[in-house]
């Protein structure tokens, strides 16, 4: 049963095996398969107090303030009011569940919304529109165009040919181009006849739930026979329903049993290291409060024993109290409740409220604000500012955190001569901006508007019927899988399987060549306006290995051409020798498009005769029906007649960065700050991103390429990169192999391996598999750590957190995940701190993060303005409110023994221009045990002075009119007006920025502290309250003898100036990082830096591919085989419309 949110009864066995019937709820309830709904949260109506309260009393703090209250409730030891704690309990308690409900409330809401989306769900024979949370396994629902994947389906039928759908998989792994998936012909008959649906009753038997995106094995049993399901027939939950109209699926997996769900991760309760280290002292400081209380205990039974009885008529032993060692008991306790504020609940009330400070600081910078989609930053936590000062290592997504996941045809190489810059009078290259004019297009009615190019030169060589630029962008029209939909006539639409070909036709369509329509056996492509028909004889279609496809088509005047595009590696092979001086000339071209970060692909062409094609294709046909070897077959044919290639030239595709990415990852490396990029795309997509935003670069020693395929080739790539890297470090006599050794069982912390040079690391999601287990864990943590830059492509959500929960485990440092989509929620909730990016992907990772902002460039600003001065800020505070602390509570401690012991910074700017500013946080510098045992020396030895100081200035004196003022209150006024002044003249020496603020609270304390002393010791307060205010006079009888203020003024001194001197000295012998910098601005402000010259990447001549093409193996016999086609619209069949027609001829062509 269920009560209040928690579960009790017989514990579900763990699943082994999913059964289940379509339309049969009854059967498939017998599973208690869970629901549709998920949830996110963590409380309820009903479990929220107790749950909430049970995570706050976890805090030591709260839990000893709590047994402070107690105690204060027996009246034989309390000396203190009981609401003098519990009010101040009470409200951090208050504030901070408040806070806790705020952000769990809106992680209802967000449940919510998810749970209530409508879909069609099928019941009783008619389509009814549900709630996703009531969807059940076994369910037919149906999907239209545009839809959200409601759940784990088994697709069934679809509106497209042979029961195709089209699906995009962004939120799962990262990638933006589009899937196919089919269902089986047994179930695509079904069509969307309701009353067929409404009687299929198929059993499935599959897998029980799982993480693995790509894998799914299960059977179908309808009518007696079997039939295997694949991945190809899933449509999984958090994908999106593409150029599809309609599909039927059968819900295999719902709610949290989705993969989707299972890659999401737990919701963990964050925590910061100041945090931790705070319960750490505290204890600490309980330990120091008990040896005071001791001491002052066993004092206080000692004097009882001693002098105490001749004492009793002014001050008798309490009720029940009679022994001098029960009296002690007792003071022990009454000392606990008059110490307590050497750790006082004001420490946590005044913690919470600078986060919540510099949390405001954040949500209000309009530095990192987005004004295009009205976006502005947002701290969606307020308990882990200051950790955003200590990041060592951030874990990106690539597609939609990086990159803007739009591709550009930016460049090109034709027959030698490179396109695409843009030059002034004077021969020299201008940069591209939004005042650059661009390339007039209207004279191509089928041009699309939204495709920018500058080059004015590429154009005219158009125009001007250049056989080499006509040939190059007829290749662009003829070889690719693009499907064309034009629902309107003249409005085109291409649906690419990969982005990068839908750049490339795109490109071809505005210069003139327009890809108009597709059937299995023909290409219909518009020509300068003259529509023409190529027969499409073959596809040889692109795959890992071959990173080339070609196809080969005939021509309407007859000719045979093949026309191939791939990677510069692997074309340059099957050129014609006569091909050689072109080659160089478009290697150079290359070279300069892989150094600016392009994706680059070369084309070639082949002119076939018609006997040797003859052959080959039924060489060709014989071995596509093999029934063995057949891919191996069709890869000789394919290279055969891939050869003695004539180079046309090479395209560039820039992946569109968003703004300020290079320069944001070169200032976070020069903070010390490692970035690691976890995405699910390809590795060449990912590696070509890397250079294109400065991650990786040619200067780098090495780039190491993780790829084996068994755990033995993993350990051994991983061990010959570190051997390179650290030969050193295979050494028994290496430090970390000898701690290594003796730690066998205790966790294991690897510091920090310095490398012999600047080194990269790439992993496929593959190896990382075999990389994340047991024995090889520690082996890729020691590598990848020497690495400047890792990069992990093909990973799954699942396996980016677990990468970020390996470097947590065995790093001591502070780590960050930054993402756009659902697939990153799992390592945003598993790193120290998650960020999440409002983008295009939806808003899955910003709900789970702990701050958002709307492009990646404002890490920079996050980190190294906001986290650094949160660290700094909570650090200065903590120091000042250690010492202060120690210095007033020990002021009572000493009392005890004479009283029979009855109980600058630098502005954001700078810190921006200077980010080793930010290098001090990630070593925990400003705060940590070493730092605190400083303070509480400082506290000791201020005390001291603060006690003994006005004890000797007291003991003994006589006013100037020769009355006595060596009272005990008169005493404890001037040791409280030393103690003030000290604590503000110290707080003023910690404070960097003075402001109207400071000054008022500063100077207004002191004022008010004056106000009060006097009032409460006037002659109105005594007429009033004669029992509470006794002492009449003691503030003016006593502040206005020189010799007080003379010892006032002594004490300070000596508390001072010790710390000034210290600071200076250090400060001339031992500078820190901002020590220097400040040293800097104020040479640079006597004379002012010249502007800096505008940054462009740096262009290299160091050969490297930037071949980059994200494609799937296979799309190109599905176009052979027709399944894909449907049936098209009058105006979009060949020959019937045509831009060469006196309507849309342009009369400068």
């Amino acid at each position: 049963m269920s009560l209040f949110g928690l579960k009790f009864g017989k514990k579900k066995l763990k699943e082994e095996e999913r059964q289940l019937q379509a339309n049969n709820r009854d059967f498939n309830l017998q599973f208690e398969y869970a629901n549709n709904s998920i949830k996110t949260s963590k409380y309820n109506f009903f479990t929220f107090l107790p749950l909430n309260l049970f995570e706050q009393f976890q805090r030591i703090a709260n839990a000893y303030f709590l047994f402070l209250l107690i105690l204060q409730l027996i009246p034989q030891i309390s000396s203190l009011a009981w609401f003098t704690t519990v009010v101040p309990l009470v409200l951090v308690l208050a504030v901070s569940g408040v806070k806790d409900a705020i952000d769990d409330f809106n992680r209802h809401k967000s449940d919510k919304h998810v749970n209530n989306r409508p879909v069609q769900v099928l019941i009783n024979g008619m389509l009814k529109e549900q709630k996703w949370m009531n969807v059940q396994v076994g369910d037919i629902i149906k999907l239209e165009n545009n839809n959200f994947v409601t759940a784990d389906l088994l697709l069934l039928s679809s509106s497209e040919p042979h029961s195709l759908t089209y699906i995009e998989t962004a939120e799962l792994d990262g990638e933006t181009n589009l899937k196919v998936k089919q269902a089986l012909t047994v179930t695509a008959e079904l069509g969307e006849d309701l009353q067929k649906l409404t009687e299929f009753n198929g059993e499935v038997r599959c897998e029980a739930p799982n993480n693995k995106l790509d894998k799914f094995t299960g059977t179908l049993t309808l009518r007696g026979e079997k039939y295997a399901l694949d991945n190809e027939k899933m449509l999984l939950r958090g994908c999106t329903i593409r150029n599809t109209e309609w599909c039927f699926g059968l819900v295999i997996y719902a709610g949290p049993d989705t993969k989707l769900m299972q890659n999401s991760g737990k919701t963990t309760f964050k925590r910061t290291s100041i945090d931790r280290l705070m319960n750490v002292l505290v204890l600490v400081i309980f330990a120091l409060l008990a040896l005071m209380c001791l001491i002052l205990a066993i004092g206080n039974g000692i004097w009882e024993h001693d002098k105490g009885y001749y004492f009793q008529v002014y001050l008798p032993w309490a009720e029940g109290v009679n022994s001098a060692s029960y009296s002690g008991f007792l003071m022990f306790w009454s000392y606990v409740i008059i110490l307590n504020t050497v750790v006082p609940i004001s420490l946590y009330v005044s913690v919470e409220i600078i986060r919540l400070g510099n949390s405001f600081y954040i949500d209000w910078d309009r530095k990192m604000y987005y004004p295009l989609n009205d976006t502005p930053a947002q701290a969606r936590t307020t308990t882990l500012n200051e950790e955003l000062g200590q990041i060592k290592y951030i874990f990106s997504d690539k597609t939609g955190t990086l990159t803007q996941n739009i591709m550009c045809f930016n460049k090109c190489s034709i027959n030698g001569k490179s396109y695409g810059d843009v030059y002034d009078m004077s021969g020299q290259r201008i940069e591209i901006n939004e005042n650059t004019e661009k390339v007039d297009f209207s004279y191509n009615p089928l041009a699309d508007p939204k495709f920018a190019f500058y080059d004015h030169s590429l154009v005219e060589a158009v125009k001007l019927n250049d056989v080499p630029t006509h040939r190059f962008f007829r290749l662009l029209s003829l070889c690719h899988t693009v499907m064309p939909e034009e629902k309107k006539e003249g409005n085109l639409v291409y649906q690419a399987q990969s982005p990068d070909e839908g750049a490339l036709v795109t490109a071809a369509r505005n210069f003139g060549f327009v890809f108009r329509a597709r059937t299995p056996e023909t290409i219909t492509v518009v020509e300068m306006g003259e529509t023409k028909i190529y027969k499409l004889l073959a596809i040889l279609d692109f795959n890992n290995v071959r990173k080339r496809m070609s196809v080969i088509v005939r021509s309407p005047e007859g000719d045979l051409t093949l026309y191939c595009k791939g990677a510069d590696t692997i074309l340059y092979e099957l050129l014609h020798p006569s091909c050689n001086s072109l080659k160089e000339e478009t290697t150079e071209h290359l070279n300069e498009f892989a150094g600016e970060g392009l994706r680059t692909l070369v084309v070639a062409y082949k002119s076939l005769e018609e006997d040797y094609f003859q052959d080959w294709i039924r060489r060709h046909h014989e071995a596509s029906t093999a029934l063995e070897g057949r891919e191996d077959k069709l890869s000789e044919l394919y290279e055969e007649i891939e050869k003695d290639l004539m180079l046309l030239g090479a395209t560039a595709i820039e992946d569109k960065l968003q703004d300020g990415v290079p320069q944001t990852i070169e200032t976070l490396a020069k903070a010390n700050i490692k970035i690691w990029v976890l995405t699910g795309d390809k590795q060449e997509t990912a590696m070509n991103i890397g250079y294109s935003c400065n991650l990786l670069n040619d200067d780098m020693a090495d780039v190491f390429i993780i790829e084996g395929s068994t755990s033995d080739d993993v350990l051994n790539e991983l061990r010959n990169a570190r051997k390179k890297m650290k030969p050193d470090s295979f050494l028994d006599s290496d430090e970390i192999n000898i701690e290594f050794q003796k730690s066998s069982k205790k966790q294991i912390i690897v510091p920090d391996e310095q490398a012999n040079g600047v080194y990269g690391l790439v992993i496929t999601g593959h190896s990382l598999a075999y990389a994340l287990e047991g024995n090889l864990e520690l082996e890729l943590v020691r590598t990848a750590c020497m690495c400047k830059v890792v990069i992990c492509c093909r990973v799954t959500p699942l396996q980016k957190a677990q990468v970020v929960e390996l470097v947590k485990k065995y790093k001591k440092a502070v780590t960050l995940a930054i993402g756009d989509g659902a697939n990153d929620v799992s390592m945003i909730k598993t790193a120290h701190i998650g960020v999440g990016i409002s983008g295009q992907e939806g808003m899955q990772a910003v709900l789970s993060s702990d701050f958002s902002f709307a492009q990646f460039r404002y890490l920079q600003r996050l980190l190294l303005v906001h986290g650094r001065w949160s660290y700094i800020r909570m650090c200065k505070f903590l120091k000042y409110f250690f010492y202060k602390n120690f210095a007033f509570t020990l002021v009572h401690f000493w009392y005890g023994f004479f009283s029979g012991f009855s109980a600058q910074d630098v502005d954001d700017r700078w810190s921006m221009l200077f980010p080793q500013l930010y290098v001090p946080g990630q070593q925990n510098l400003y705060f940590n045990k070493v730092v605190f045992v400083k303070c509480m020396l400082q506290g000791i030895y201020s005390s001291l002075i603060l006690f003994f100081i006005p004890y000797g200035a007291m003991y003994n004196t006589m006013r100037s009119d020769g009355k006595a003022i060596a009272d005990y209150q008169s005493f404890a006024l001037m040791a409280q007006t030393c103690l003030l002044i000290v604590v503000s003249v110290q707080i003023g020496l910690d404070t960097s920025y003075w402001t109207v603020v400071n000054q008022f609270f500063i100077w207004g304390s002191l004022s008010v502290y004056f106000a009060i002393t006097f009032t409460m010791y006037s002659d109105g307060m005594y007429l009033i309250f004669t029992a509470s205010f006794p002492f009449i006079g003691t503030a003016r009888n006593t502040l206005s003898q020189p010799n007080v203020w003379l010892a006032i003024f002594l004490s300070i001194a000596l508390c001072v100036l010790p710390v000034v001197g210290f600071r200076f000295l250090k400060a001339q012998l031992k500078p820190t990082p901002s020590d220097k910098v400040l040293l800097k601005i104020k040479e640079a402000k006597k004379r002012p830096p010249p502007p800096s010259p505008k940054r462009r990447l740096r262009r290299t001549s160091t050969r490297r591919s930037g071949y980059a093409f994200s494609h799937q193996h296979g799309f190109g016999a599905l176009i052979m085989s027709g399944r894909n086609m449907r049936p098209k619209s009058p105006f979009a069949t060949t020959g019937t419309f045509s831009p060469n027609s006196d309507k849309y001829k342009h009369k400068g062509l």
